[in-house]
């Protein structure tokens, strides 16, 4: 059984920025990749970005690349997601998720255990 809480969500302006966190129990953390996704309002729930359970590797969605940074830290069995400039669009609930595999990617079934999701909230 993995637990995941994630943490650092907010309301905040456009061209701002926020850092999510994701603390993990349960499994061995440093074994697994992780991913983060989202969900809009009346929208599915699409992929964010990808980290390896080292932390060589990571991919990105099209929609983020260059402004969010995903990365990790195994001694605290922590992993982030650095978001800057914030456009409304990326409005939305941020999930984290751990994978069943050591690399990862935007598949939702590679991942078997999601958070609860940290709402953000970007104004215009």
């Amino acid at each position: 059984q993995v637990q995941l809480v994630e943490s650092g969500g907010g309301l905040v302006q456009t061209g701002a920025s926020l850092r999510l966190s994701c603390a993990a129990s349960g499994r061995t953390f440093s074994s697994y990749a992780m991913g983060w996704f989202r969900q809009a309002p009346g929208k599915e729930r699409e992929f964010v970005a990808a980290i390896s359970w080292s932390g060589a590797t990571t991919s990105y969605a099209d929609s983020v690349k260059g402004r969010f940074t995903i990365s990790r830290d195994n001694a605290k069995n922590t992993v982030y997601l650095q978001m800057n400039s914030l456009k409304p669009e990326d409005t939305a609930v941020y999930y984290c998720a751990h994978a069943k595999t050591t690399y990862s990617g935007s598949n939702p079934y590679v991942y078997d255990y999601w958070g609860q999701g940290t709402q953000v909230t970007v104004s215009s």
